[in-house]
């Protein structure tokens, strides 16, 4: 998993606090301190792994003695019933973390399962599936880590390695030109300038700034083709706005280049995983 694991510690231990707090009041009260168990991991429907590395530390902050299982990996596609990690060792343990464990577990699967279902859609076409910056506070690098895993890439991290003009930027500026000028003035020559255009005489204008990505926003299908007719292969083309499972293939016979979807990770279904319990036993 190319995350930062130190990053990713502090991230699970403050998930951990916000949950836990003073303690887990109902497992501490019913559970014996030396009581052991296992747990199973189960996908209750089909989709696609993502999440498995961070539902093992979860666990393993909570007890280093924890054995984490796992019987399928990040990127594996699964089927509703297959047991996917089996958790042995403190029931405490095991019962504290279970929900954020199967919190990640499913939020990331699910951004991987509605990620690979667009990217099948086009498979064989021009353009890749790309995420946005509308992801959970706190947890982008693990969403933007999960469209990876679903045969996605990803646009821009954040706000600092890459330009983004976007319409209310060209209003501030007084058009394209000027907006595009500015920015080209105060930053690095290494970052590339994107524009969003949102009809033919802002792709001209785009263009004629000599940008490296022009973004055509809520454009029809018809008017992204002579778009990209227009650009023809003179700046990278994206499409974005209103894309789903219905018209991405529309989308991507257009000619552009890469389609961003926000729907990857704000407003993607959760993937059904549970985690069963076996009988405690006493040490």
């Amino acid at each position: 998993m190319d995350f930062n694991p130190v990053e990713l510690r502090k991230l699970i231990e403050f998930c951990l606090h916000e949950d836990i707090g003073t303690g887990d009041l109902t497992t501490n009260s019913i559970v014996p301190g030396n009581a052991t168990s296992t747990g199973y991991i189960v996908a209750r429907e089909a989709g696609v792994l993502a999440g498995m590395p961070v539902a093992g530390l979860v666990f393993r902050c909570l007890d280093p003695e924890i054995q984490f299982l796992a019987h399928a990996g990040d990127g594996d596609p699964v089927e509703r019933g297959r047991v996917l990690a089996e958790v042995r060792g403190s029931a405490r343990a095991i019962l504290t973390g279970e929900r954020l464990a199967l919190n990640f577990l499913q939020r990331l699967s699910g951004i991987a399962t509605r990620t690979a279902r667009l990217v099948k859609l086009v498979a064989g076409g021009k353009p890749y599936i790309i995420d946005t910056r509308k992801t959970t506070p706190g947890l982008r690098a693990l969403e933007k880590y999960a469209v990876r895993v679903g045969g996605g890439r990803n646009h821009r991290f954040g706000l600092y390695d890459a330009v983004l003009i976007k319409d209310n930027h060209i209003k501030i500026a007084g058009g394209i030109a000027r907006a595009v000028e500015a920015a080209r003035r105060s930053s690095p020559h290494t970052a590339k300038i994107e524009v969003e255009v949102e009809n033919l005489a802002g792709v001209r204008e785009a263009l004629d700034a000599g940008v490296d990505i022009i973004m055509l926003d809520n454009m029809s299908p018809e008017l992204m083709r002579e778009a990209v007719a227009l650009v023809s292969g003179r700046a990278l083309v994206e499409a974005s706005g209103g894309i789903t499972e219905e018209n991405v293939q529309a989308v991507a016979a257009t000619g552009v280049d890469m389609i961003s979807v926000g729907a990857l990770t704000h407003s993607v279904k959760s993937l059904d995983i549970s985690l069963d319990l076996e009988e405690i036993k006493m040490k």
